[in-house]
């Protein structure tokens, strides 16, 4: 079930192209569906080809084992058109190797736009250290889903 605060995260938001933003999204029920490699890279798989299509640069990033951080800066398209398309992009992808249907994600995400450029190293340090916070790993070389422009 969705969290009845899920429809607080939309108001008020606004996409600005060129701006960086700060994106949550969690996985339905937070199952922890990428300690498996592959859906891992399924998942990353999107993150970068929305790059690709230049609808974000992609700063930082890390997929943790039930939800995604992700730092970005805004190109060709709005925050809404960002998340749709990798969510939704992700989500046929691992239907597809996992032979199910359904809904992958939680409805949606958490954004927060980054108001200051001296910020952007130490956020992108925050997102790509989750795993060692967590437990997962001792170093972030110990963990291999996660990236950032500065490494």
């Amino acid at each position: 079930m969705d969290s009845p605060h899920a429809v607080h995260l939309r108001l008020g938001r606004f996409s600005e192209a060129g701006r960086i933003y700060a994106l949550t999204t969690v996985v339905k029920n937070r199952l922890p569906l990428f300690v498996d490699l592959q859906l891992a890279r399924l998942v990353i798989a999107q993150l970068r080809l929305a790059q690709a299509e230049h609808l974000a640069q992609s700063l930082a990033w890390v997929v943790m084992p039930d939800h995604v951080h992700w730092l970005v800066q805004l190109q060709d398209a709005t925050l809404s058109t960002l998340m749709g398309r990798m969510k939704s992009r992700s989500t046929r992808a691992i239907n597809s190797a996992l032979g199910r249907d359904g809904a992958l994600w939680q409805r949606g995400y958490y954004d927060r736009a980054v108001r200051r450029e001296e910020e952007l190293q130490g956020i992108a340090r925050y997102i790509v250290m989750n795993p060692v916070r967590a437990g997962l790993a001792r170093t972030i070389k110990e963990y291999s889903h996660w990236d950032a422009v500065w490494v």
